[in-house]
Order: C-alpha cells, then sequence, then structure tokens
C-alpha cells in the first residue's frame, strides 16, 4: 500500500476544510507562475546566459508553502481561520475564471486536509508566528510577496490524497518531531 493511501486512509488523524478544483488550480497555477519566473528570470545571469538560476530565491515562496500547509494543519485557531478564508478565495476566484473559461463548475475534493499538529508542533509554530511578527517590518516587500504566494499555495494545495499527503506528513510530521526534540533536549540537556 502506497503512503498516500495510508495517508489517506486515517482521516480521523486529519483536519479538514473544503478546497474545490477550481482552488486547487489556482494553487497550481500560483506554483507555476512562481516557479517559472525564477526559472526566466535566471537565464541571463551567467557569463554564457545561463547557470544564474539561484536557489535561494525560492526560499521565501517554499518557506511560506510551508507555513501554509501548517496553517491548515491549525484548524481550531486563527491560523487555521485564515487558511480556511484563503482557501474560500481562492475556491471563489478559481471557480468564476473556470466557469468563465470552461462552462463548468469545479467539483470539491474530497479531503483537503492536514495531519493535525501535537503540542510539540504548536510550539514551534506559535514560536515561529511571534519571529514573524517581530520581524515583519524588516522583510522586503518583494519576499514579503513571494512568502504570501507562497502560503496561499500551501492553503490550497495542502489535501489528503496523493503527492498533496506526502507533502503535508513530510511538514507537519517534522514540525512535531522537531518540537518534540528541541523540548526533550531542553528538558534532559541532551543535544542528539
Amino acid at each position: 500500500m502506497s503512503t498516500a493511501l495510508v495517508l489517506a486512509s486515517g482521516t480521523s488523524q486529519f483536519t479538514t476544510s473544503a478546497v474545490t478544483t477550481a482552488g486547487a488550480a489556482v494553487g497550481l497555477a500560483l506554483l507555476g507562475t512562481e516557479h517559472w519566473r525564477w526559472y526566466k528570470g535566471g537565464a541571463a545571469a551567467g557569463p554564457s546566459g545561463g547557470g544564474g538560476r539561484d536557489p535561494k530565491a525560492l526560499i521565501p515562496y517554499w518557506f511560506g508553502l510551508a507555513f501554509g500547509i501548517l496553517m491548515v494543519a491549525c484548524p481550531s485557531g486563527a491560523l487555521g481561520d485564515l487558511a480556511g478564508i484563503l482557501r474560500w478565495g481562492g475556491n471563489g476566484v478559481g471557480g468564476t475564471v473556470m466557469g468563465f473559461f470552461t462552462g463548468q463548475d469545479p467539483a470539491t475534493i474530497a479531503q483537503a486536509s492536514a495531519p493535525t499538529l501535537d503540542g510539540y508542533g504548536a510550539t514551534v509554530v506559535t514560536a515561529l508566528v511571534i519571529v514573524l511578527w517581530v520581524v515583519r517590518k524588516e522583510i522586503k516587500k518583494v519576499v514579503k510577496g513571494k512568502w504570501w504566494k507562497g502560503v496561499t499555495t500551501g492553503a490550497l494545495l495542502c489535501f489528503s490524497t496523493g503527492v498533496a499527503a506526502t507533502v503535508a506528513q513530510i511538514v507537519v510530521g517534522n514540525t512535531n518531531g522537531f518540537g518534540r526534540y528541541l523540548f526533550d533536549s531542553i528538558t534532559h540537556g541532551t543535544l542528539v
């Protein structure tokens, strides 16, 4: 049995919020657009016109994408509410565009969810939110824009089937594990 099927079958450990196929299309469009801009923007940086695609330019976007997934994993908090608003907006915009261009109505994806955070992972996310709030004025506008695109992409593409389930499990599971590691290190005085 594949990992995605195992992850999708254990729905009791997942949080839920609806995403439509149109919302997922918006998420995929954001993902593709950001990577296309990165690909095309770095093409002329090298001496022979190539090699200028610096992977570091994608860090704000991918950090935002991971944070968007973590927001979905916080269903009863303000972050989960914000993820729901982003999903509602993505579903609405995507549905309007889909209806206009194709004449079709979007279908709801059955389980638009993420694994839940435990107390340790929630501690890491809380610390991250505090850090982001404190340094928000020092972050450049371009970086903020890429980060918000990533957050929206993460919220829209985080559902419990296929590749999305595997990615969500990796992000949320590693956040939970990192929080547990930090607390074990602090309480027991061990670094490994």
